[in-house]
């Protein structure tokens, strides 16, 4: 496996494919870099840059950081088609930057790899023969989490997430398989202070809590969550419960489940050589996000490898193939471009000096959002 050294900047990265010059695409990934969860932006970066070292690849990919700014984001894109060229674009985190940025280069003629943000928009109505996403539609793991704590008889959950549209399809998705929670709370994106929902949930009356609050929120919160005193269960989606988070919120997450469509100990041959060489190359253990960036990657090259980006229409088809070892074990992609996977339940265990997830079971197999009847492709 490589040994990856340098420091990827948010330059021009040119990596070795074995396609003639003319047949590689050009990429430009927009990602959060900086400010609130900055660490998912990274671990997307690093393992799609991971996947093109170990293609050996000459695809140049331009790297730039939207500081969860909208604005910054529609800015960088227009820059990255316009001046750039670039052919395919990639790496957004957050929902409300990929509203921001997709439909409007997708019409444009610019294919967009998903490795992140799964609105229901664009997984429904607003759906594109250029969008493709390979890492979920926004309500799949909470719907997944959702089947869950009801087959557990948790009668009486409070649910919680930023009022966003990846937060509001949360709660959606959550719903969809459970019902009428005790009570739903929304939160401000990028919130640090939780004492509001904290006591809240305290005179509520619920038997448990689930939280969808990705990146530094999923910190704070579970740390001002563990100092109060509240000791029902908790619950979430990966989002709330990465490798990242957990470092930082230590014990306090032991014994809470999630759901995720990857883990690190998950059984496959792909997934092993990932998180070996990932490990190796960044000296710490994956995320989602990481293996999310490192399966969009190896999409890519997958359809490189079969067609020229010149040719749209078979790139796209090359796309829709999806015929790449994905990290996650069985991927293949539904009618609106949108994966049809497993969704995995996994728990928060003691593990050396901090807690790590440890692989359950299988939650909901086969899982396709609810939004891919919308979509008119």
């Amino acid at each position: 496996m490589p040994t990856m050294k340098r420091i990827f900047t948010a330059a021009a990265l040119s990596l070795a494919l074995a396609l003639p010059a003319a047949a590689a695409p050009k990429i430009g990934m927009i990602t959060t870099l900086s400010g609130g969860g900055a660490h998912l932006g990274v671990d997307v970066r690093d393992g799609f840059l991971l996947a093109m070292e170990m293609a050996g690849s000459d695809i140049e990919v331009i790297v730039r950081d939207d500081a969860r700014k909208p604005d910054v984001a529609k800015s960088l894109a227009d820059e990255l088609v316009q001046r750039e060229q670039v052919d395919i674009l990639t790496g957004i985190i957050w929902s409300n930057l990929a509203m921001a940025v997709v439909p409007g280069a997708v019409r444009g003629g610019t294919i967009y790899i998903s490795p992140n943000a799964g609105p229901s928009q664009l997984a429904g109505k607003l759906c594109h023969e250029n969008y493709f996403n390979v890492a979920w539609q926004n309500n799949n793991l909470h719907e997944a989490m959702g089947a869950h704590m009801k087959d557990a008889g948790l009668a009486a959950p409070v649910i919680l997430a930023p009022n966003y549209p990846a937060g509001t399809d949360a709660l959606t998705g959550f719903k969809s398989r459970y019902g009428t929670p005790k009570a739903e709370i929304y939160t401000q994106l990028g919130q640090t202070d939780y004492a509001a929902e904290i006591a809240q949930i305290r005179a509520s009356g619920a038997d448990s809590v689930f939280f969808f609050l990705p990146g530094g929120m999923g910190i704070a919160f579970m740390k001002q969550y563990a100092a109060s005193g509240v000791d029902l269960p908790v619950f979430g989606p990966a989002f709330s419960f990465d490798e990242v988070i957990l470092g930082a919120v230590g014990d306090a997450a032991i014994g809470a489940k999630n759901t995720s469509q990857w883990a690190h100990d998950l059984e496959n041959e792909a997934n092993a050589t990932f998180v070996s060489a990932f490990r190796e190359a960044y000296g710490r253990t994956p995320t989602l996000y990481a293996s999310q960036g490192y399966d969009a990657a190896n999409l890519i090259l997958s359809a490189a490898a079969k067609a020229d980006i010149s040719d749209p229409e078979a790139f796209r088809a090359a796309l829709r193939e999806a015929d790449f070892a994905s990290t996650r074990g069985d991927f293949r992609f539904g009618n609106n471009q949108h994966p049809i996977q497993d969704i995995y339940l996994r728990e928060v265990i003691a593990a050396g000096d901090k807690p790590t997830n440890r692989l359950l079971g299988v939650a909901i197999e086969d899982l396709q959002d609810a939004y891919a009847a919308e979509c008119p492709m």
